[in-house]
């Protein structure tokens, strides 16, 4: 299957004989083309990767002939409605504005199963892994690759007590890149400590053989102490006891990337606190790659306000450096992971990094002396120091079991706010015994002794020879189960949105497809509070279901509140019966230009009869809106409330191309009458068929228009370009006739 850009990706068909599927790749891909200059449009670009086949440029794109540079960092979008079968289609749009690390959260809960999920249960904030939901999305995003015509990157976690089996999972479904870090399990999912590094030594080996990029969990600290910028020592420790601990396991460091997040966000002074953070760290573990994430302690409600922070970050990537660019989608605050914060998302990351290009060029690291400099050497201290502390106490489980971890004093201070676990404790605790001195396990990746050389020496490197290979070398022995739960599986939901899927009715979506969800902006003149309870009063009224306020920012106490408001709506729409009128034609911008200057034009215009109003015609015609000024047209404007009389007499006396009549008042159908005095006036001064007629206003059809005698009637959101092109085309027409 070919995916035609414009045609749906077809769900039905990735699920089918899904059970035959095989990955038709394994390991990590990073961008290709970095590292060299390359002329893009109109541009020499010095930071970025090879384009895309097909991709979607940003909004403004469009005064650049289009062009979407693509960074040189693997762009990430994390993605986990909960319906794996609609993530997919996220995943299409994520990779046509630029993503190629898609990642898959998994739910919290899994992180304590025991086993592989094989069925699939509807997630809450995040999608069970089983084996049929990674093997849909990895066929789905073969396709994808092929369409936008790079590889992308398919990523999820290997945690919790079932790390290991989920690890060999990943391997035999072709998954590129993978969280793993027992440090984590450790703190935040209280599993055993020895239970959680014995099965990371597994799991990372596992890893290691499929080429597998592996991400660490350090940057959780900061995202959990109280105060995060004092944590950033421990972090520095976090790091290198993963890193060297993957090392030791066989993982090659080219594939280990230490997630690095920005201690601070504004209001606080990010950057002089940041920036020496990320120079130290880079400095400290410039042999591993560096995936650099938002912070997602200081994420509210605001959009906005996460938007700033991110593009901050993405400054800090810029004067560092980023292998892999997090792109943390916006919506954090609200609980609501919608489709289009994840694209919002990645267009920053891909807007500030085509902004920034070059810009170590032009901008150099004060490096040496001053502030950064010093704050850069006390980092790396305080975590040597750190790190020998944990020596001089015992380890690592020791170090835990003293709080030493999460504590948000700045190294050597402590505030007693750690994290503590018990070596003896924790999820999980007892369940690793010491192997028999005849223990063998024949299987290819395998960690620690396995007693082969018994079998002889050509099983020392490859053991699973003993068994025709195991699943990494012969796929017909993996088990594929299909769903179990006859209540919660992708066919019935598919069914249930079948009318969506299948015929011309659709209906609004942020998250799953036919969920109904629209979202809308109010403000509201009265206090927070007040305010809050009466949108959603205001959202029942407008028929919404499931109303619910999603973000609440107030603009001065006493005078008023936004408010955004989510809701459901029930109906549908059917495409076939709407009157879509055909797009305005729009010519570029050179072609306008071009004709112009072989053959100059001349126009006037006004606002006629008893109207005031000028905006809308000033927004057409000057420059500075963008109007046909800007294409060489010579525009002369009469003013407002000027009589037609005098129009058709001033474009008489200067020979003009066209008339611009604008209107806006329509009492008695007073801006129809106009138009058709206009026209009568013309014939009756024997130009009408020498001179364009265009009217405007926001009570103006083209319909209309021409039914008055107009050649032409433009309406709401009409532009320059829209103009310019009609009076060009009906310029040659009439050259034609001629």
């Amino acid at each position: 299957m070919d995916l035609k850009p414009n045609e749906k990706l077809d769900i039905e068909f990735i699920l089918k004989d899904i059970d035959k599927y095989r990955p038709r790749r394994r390991g990590w891909h990073w961008r290709e083309g970095t590292g060299e200059k390359r002329n893009i449009g109109k541009f020499e670009y010095y930071d970025m990767s090879e384009p895309l086949k097909n991709s979607q440029p940003l909004p403004a794109a469009k005064y650049f002939d289009n062009i979407d540079p693509q960074p040189k960092s693997v762009i990430t979008t994390e993605i986990a409605s909960g319906r794996f079968e609609d993530d997919i289609r996220r995943m299409r749009m994520a990779a046509w504005h630029g993503a190629d690390h898609i990642m898959v959260i998994r739910t919290a809960g899994q992180s304590h199963f025991e086993s592989l999920i094989e069925g699939t249960p509807q997630g809450v904030g995040g999608i069970p892994i089983s084996r049929k939901q990674v093997r849909a999305q990895r066929k789905a995003l073969d396709y994808i690759e092929d369409e936008v015509g790079r590889p992308i990157n398919y990523h999820s976690y290997v945690s919790g007590v079932a790390g290991p089996e989920i690890a060999v999972m990943f391997a035999e479904e072709g998954v590129n890149g993978a969280h793993q870090d027992p440090q984590y399990n450790v703190l935040y999912r209280n599993i055993n400590m020895i239970r959680s590094f014995v099965d990371a030594a597994e799991a990372k080996r596992v890893m290691a053989w499929a080429d597998m990029a592996q991400i660490d969990g350090a940057h959780n600290a900061n995202a959990t102490a109280r105060e995060a910028w004092k944590v950033m020592p421990e972090l520095m420790v976090q790091h290198a006891i993963n890193s060297i601990y993957s090392v030791k396991v066989g993982m090659k460091k080219e594939n280990i990337c230490l997630s690095t997040v920005p201690p601070t966000a504004p209001p606080a002074p990010c950057m002089r606190l940041d920036l020496p953070y990320a120079v130290a760290l880079r400095e400290l573990f410039r042999e591993y790659k560096m995936r650099a994430q938002m912070n997602t302690k200081y994420m509210e409600s605001s959009t906005r306000e996460a938007t700033v922070t991110h593009v901050l970050n993405l400054l800090i990537s810029q004067l560092t450096s980023a292998d892999i660019q997090s792109t943390i989608t916006p919506d954090e605050g609200r609980n609501v992971p919608w489709h289009i914060y994840n694209i919002e998302a990645v267009d920053t990351a891909k807007q500030a990094f085509a902004g920034m290009d070059g810009l170590s060029e032009m901008v150099e690291i004060k490096r040496h002396g001053g502030e950064l400099a010093e704050k850069v050497r006390e980092l790396k201290e305080r975590a040597i120091l750190f790190m020998e502390e944990i020596l001089e106490v015992g380890g690592y489980f020791n170090a835990v079991e003293q709080g030493f971890f999460v504590d948000s004093g700045y190294y050597p201070e402590r505030n007693g706010d750690g994290i503590f676990r018990k070596v003896d404790g924790g999820v999980g605790e007892g369940t690793v015994y010491e192997r028999d001195e005849d223990y063998m396990a024949p299987v290819t990746a395998h960690f620690g002794y396995n007693n082969l050389a018994q079998y002889g020496e050509e099983y020392l490197d490859d053991p699973a020879k003993l068994i025709g290979g195991s699943t990494l070398e012969d796929s017909s022995k993996i088990i594929f189960i299909d769903e179990l739960d006859e209540n919660d599986n992708v066919n019935l939901r598919l069914e249930e949105v079948k009318e969506l899927r299948k015929s011309s009715k659709i209906k609004p979506e942020m998250e799953w497809l036919g969920d109904g969800i629209v979202l809308t902006t109010i403000f509201l003149p009265t206090d927070e509070r007040t305010a809050e309870f009466a949108a959603l009063e205001i959202g029942k009224k407008m028929g919404l279901e499931d109303v619910e306020v999603i973000h609440k920012e107030i603009m001065q106490e006493a005078e008023g509140t936004r408010i955004e408001l989510k809701g459901r709506v029930s109906f549908t729409i059917d495409i076939n019966d709407l009157i879509i009128p055909p797009k305005p034609k729009v010519l570029s911008e050179d072609a306008i230009r071009m004709d112009i200057e072989s053959k100059p034009m001349k126009i006037v215009a006004a606002t006629v009869g008893e109207d005031e109003h000028s905006v809308g015609l000033r927004e057409t015609i000057d420059i500075k809106h963008g109007g046909i000024e800007k294409y060489g047209i010579e525009c002369h404007i009469l003013g407002t409330s000027v009589p037609v009389e005098k129009l058709v007499d001033a474009a008489i006396e200067l020979n003009a191309d066209a008339i611009l009549s604008s209107t806006i008042i329509s009492h008695d159908d007073i801006h129809y009458k106009n138009m058709k005095k206009l026209h009568e006036l013309c014939i009756e001064k024997g130009i009408r068929d020498k001179i364009i007629l265009v009217a405007g206003g926001t009570q103006v059809s083209n319909e209309l228009a021409v039914e008055s005698g107009m050649d032409a009637g433009f309406g709401r959101g009409t532009k320059g370009e829209h103009v310019a092109t009609f009076l060009v085309e009906k310029r040659r027409e009439m050259d034609h006739e001629d």
